[in-house]
């Protein structure tokens, strides 16, 4: 979901994973976090979740890529990837939704679709 060259360029936020963030978190840019979050997180951006987030938040962002654990709904404008380790508790929406072996969402599953461009 990120290309290297991209990333460099593009990422606007990281949460560390010593930083507990108590609200919302609002932006335009990519965004990386690592920590806990509790609120709500909204991004233009791409959003990646590693391994060692805590999320407790709704979720809106453009591509999203989950390792980390989640409870709270989330909705991705483009793709949504559950890795091996994530953990949801929540309802999902995107118009991709790849979930590798191993991740566990515990809620509704919900794929958009623009039907404009069928036959």
């Amino acid at each position: 979901m990120f290309k290297k060259e991209e990333t460099q360029k593009t990422i606007e936020t990281i949460i560390g994973s010593s930083v507990k963030l108590e609200g919302d978190l609002n932006g335009e840019g990519d965004v990386i976090i690592a920590g806990i979050i509790l609120g709500n997180l909204k991004t233009q951006g791409n959003l990646k979740i590693l391994k060692t987030a805590k999320i407790n938040a709704n979720i809106n962002a453009n591509n999203i890529s989950i390792s980390g654990k989640i409870k709270g709904n989330i909705k991705a404008l483009e793709k949504l990837e559950l890795t091996s380790t994530a953990r949801v508790f929540g309802d999902i929406e995107a118009k991709i939704i790849i979930i590798t072996e191993g991740a566990i969402l515990n809620g509704k599953c919900i794929m958009v679709f623009d039907d404009k461009n069928k036959s």
